[in-house]
């Protein structure tokens, strides 16, 4: 399955809040659909899949991406669910919103995909690329990028800005500085019922 692109508060009335997806708030607080409001209850299985969509959404992710990244988070030393997080954090599309220079995730990913967006001076256009800490993000000095980064920087109702990375608003350069903690994470989820639903599977 492809990345999704339809009604994203959809998504949030069924899974939660999802900060990365979008900024508005639900006026119903309940799922979507005919038996929205009178669920039975979830079997274990549901509450694992329900976890893994929560990621799969937030960090804009196909199956595949995920699954790949699963795979790696279990070959580095550690705990594999804190692993898979610091992964999805440090993409540079999430780098970009965790700075505040694009209201979403997928609003970061097209400043991105378009070539907004330098890393260490030189112009990445992939959404996917991870960061390091030392590396320097900033904006393609042109007045279109600068312009486009600015307007976001007027929004409100951005996230705080996490302990690995600091911002030059002024100068619109933004550094990594080290690997984010998991207690930075924004958004509300379980990781080890994601990386039990991929053992199970496998």
């Amino acid at each position: 399955m492809s990345r999704y692109t339809g009604p994203r508060l959809r998504v949030v009335r069924r899974l939660g809040d999802l900060p990365g997806l979008t900024r508005k708030n639900a006026r119903r607080q309940y799922p979507p659909g005919q038996h929205g409001q009178n669920r039975r209850k979830r079997s274990e299985y549901a509450v694992r899949l329900e976890e893994k969509q929560k990621l799969r959404y937030n960090y804009g992710l196909s199956e595949t991406q995920l699954i790949r990244y699963v795979k790696k988070a279990r070959r580095v030393g550690g705990s594999t669910g804190q692993v898979l997080l610091q992964l999805l954090e440090m993409r540079l599309d999430n780098t970009v919103f965790r700075l505040g220079m694009a209201p979403t995730i997928p609003g970061a990913r097209q400043l991105v995909n378009h070539g907004h967006i330098m890393v260490n001076d030189q112009v990445v256009d992939i959404a996917s690329y991870q960061c390091r800490p030392g590396d320097v993000v900033s904006v393609r000095k042109r007045d279109r990028s600068v312009n486009i980064v600015k307007n976001n920087l007027l929004n409100p109702g951005l996230a705080n800005l996490p302990s690995h990375l600091e911002y030059d608003k002024d100068n619109l350069v933004g550094k990594v500085n080290g690997v984010i903690e998991r207690e930075w994470v924004a958004l509300n989820i379980n990781e080890l019922l994601i990386i039990e639903f991929y053992s199970r599977k496998a």
